[in-house]
């Protein structure tokens, strides 16, 4: 372990000492497709390029050249395609007004253009189906459309695998938040997995196998579509980021850092094309940084990771991963280090007057402050806090954001856990079992968002620390080995079951997960359970 750290070290200070580490000097790659169209053949190979780029989910970058391809070439009704795809994110927040109307322009003039082939004129009409009555269609019923279009061109053509590749995608976007069994995630694994070996560079067979086995139980498949993807396409920032998320789902902290910091090098180095998607990709880096780092002990390093983000905040955001990196960033840090009175200074965004277009990321920072004050002894800041989050929830249930998370449900659970924490700290003891048991089994029911890499300070884990200080070892430690199930080599998950195993007399146990504590942690971590590990070990 303490070999791979060093390696580890070497390639931290190489991404830190150059912004243009992720370069790899292999240029301006994207990967290989393979998309004929009627077009001109000298925009041909540009065409395919921003195709590769949109699986990367490249969509400014993507956007620009198929717009220079429309201008090249007028007569190119597929650029128009490519253009409308760009302003439809299905894994990401769903598109907002400006940008469906921007889609359905570009759609309208892709159809008005037309193409040579009846293929083609299929592609033009499946994306304009999804744009073409937003204002009267629901998401879900656009999103399953397109899906379904896609599907028809793939059965019309079975050699034009962009469209089966392009529908795998579409599965994910339309799959049911509610459904544990993942079936339309295994459907799309399955459809994709005859493409890997006939197109082993495809960008998008890659990414999507990532996505659709984002999951405690299915990521150990994901293992070789992770390790191949940023070789795939080394000149995107996200690809560079995407295997971090199997990383993270398997507790693989070293390799997490080294992929994030690759993409967040990438995003700097593409700042001065694109400053808003650029801020946006390293934010989304940043914030897995800061989980990694803060599961190995590294404080000092998480603490530069806050510092470098609070200075994009500034930065005009379009995607909400960016305003949930904003708020997710300070708010671990404080957390993951136990910083009660730090954690119950956190500003609330919307009372700060900040934008409330992704009100389920301004509710981060609020949980954060709930569990801070309930924590340091400030009852009165800790309801406040948690009357905040029942509001947004609320407005949640309300109006629920498009797409296939139940953020409704999410922030739901958060204010659960701290209203729990909240009766802890008046000892009402059987009410702060019984909500923080409410609010760990539907953050397991809701599940982790795959825009982050894990739920701020997991309910569960709140749940366990509550059982292990009223005394309650066995039980504690059964709430500590769950989390570790969904979230593996957590910090303050093995430290509290190394804690609740040794008051539960289990001696064997707590000195093995001692032994991955202080194997998880970096050799010069001064985190206290760290050390405390580290000297239990010794002592035997």
């Amino acid at each position: 372990m303490r070999t791979r750290w060093l390696a580890l070290s070497l390639v931290v200070s190489l991404a830190l000492a150059s912004p243009l580490a992720a370069d790899h000097g292999e240029g301006d790659v994207h990967g290989t497709v393979a998309f004929p169209t009627s077009c001109s053949p000298a925009v041909q190979a540009r065409f395919e390029r921003a195709v590769a780029q949109l699986h990367s989910f490249g969509y400014d970058f993507a956007r620009t050249g198929f717009q220079a391809i429309a201008d090249e070439d007028p007569a190119c009704g597929m650029a128009y395609w490519g253009i409308a795809a760009t302003w439809y994110h299905p894994l990401w927040a769903a598109p907002t007004a400006n940008e469906l109307a921007s889609g359905r322009a570009a759609a309208e003039k892709g159809a008005q253009i037309g193409a040579a082939t009846e293929r083609e004129k299929a592609w033009i009409a499946a994306i304009g189906g999804f744009y073409a009555d937003y204002e009267t269609a629901d998401h879900r019923t656009r999103a399953t459309r397109y899906r379904d279009a896609l599907a028809k061109i793939a059965d019309t053509y079975p050699d034009d695998h962009e469209a089966r590749i392009f529908q795998a995608l579409m599965l994910l976007g339309t799959a049911s938040p509610r459904d544990t069994t993942y079936a339309q995630q295994r459907q799309a694994v399955e459809m994709l997995k005859p493409f890997v070996a006939e197109h082993p560079d495809h960008p998008g067979i890659a990414h999507y196998l990532i996505h659709s086995l984002d999951y405690p139980e299915l990521a150990n498949l994901a293992l070789d579509a992770a390790r191949r993807y940023a070789r795939i396409a080394p000149s995107s920032a996200h690809a560079l980021h995407m295997p971090s998320h199997i990383f993270v789902r398997l507790g693989l902290w070293p390799e997490s850092i080294a992929s994030n910091l690759d993409s967040a090098g990438s995003a700097i180095k593409n700042r001065a094309l694109f400053p808003v998607a650029s801020s946006f990709d390293e934010l989304h880096a940043l914030d897995y940084l800061e989980y990694a780092y803060l599961q190995t002990g590294q404080d000092a390093m998480a603490s530069e990771i806050a510092e470098r983000a609070a200075k994009l905040a500034g930065v005009e955001q379009k995607n909400f991963a960016a305003d949930y990196a904003l708020g997710a960033i300070p708010t671990r840090y404080r957390l993951e280090r136990g910083d009660w009175r730090g954690a119950a200074e956190l500003v609330d965004p919307l009372a700060a007057g900040a934008a409330a277009a992704y009100p389920y990321a301004a509710a981060i920072p609020v949980y954060g402050r709930a569990i801070g004050a309930a924590r340091s002894g400030d009852l009165p800041r800790a309801e406040q806090a948690i009357a905040r989050l029942a509001e947004i929830q609320r407005a949640l249930v309300a109006s629920p954001p498009p797409g296939v998370y139940d953020w409704a449900g999410h922030v739901e659970a958060t204010r659960l856990a701290a209203a729990g924490l909240l009766a802890r700290a008046k000892n009402e003891n059987d009410e702060a079992v019984r909500l923080l048991t409410e609010a760990a089994e539907l953050d397991r029911k809701v599940g982790k968002n795959p825009v982050t890499p894990g739920t701020v300070l997991p309910p569960r884990e709140l749940l366990a620390e509550t059982l292990l200080d009223l005394g309650r070892a066995d039980e504690a430690l059964a709430a500590f080995e769950a989390v570790l199930v969904e979230a593996p080599n957590r910090l303050r998950a093995l430290s509290g079951a190394a804690r609740a195993a040794e008051l539960a007399r289990q001696p064997e146990r707590a000195r093995t997960l001692y032994t991955l504590v202080a194997s998880v942690a970096a050799p010069d971590s001064q985190r206290p359970e760290v050390a405390k590990a580290r000297a239990k070990l010794a002592a035997k």
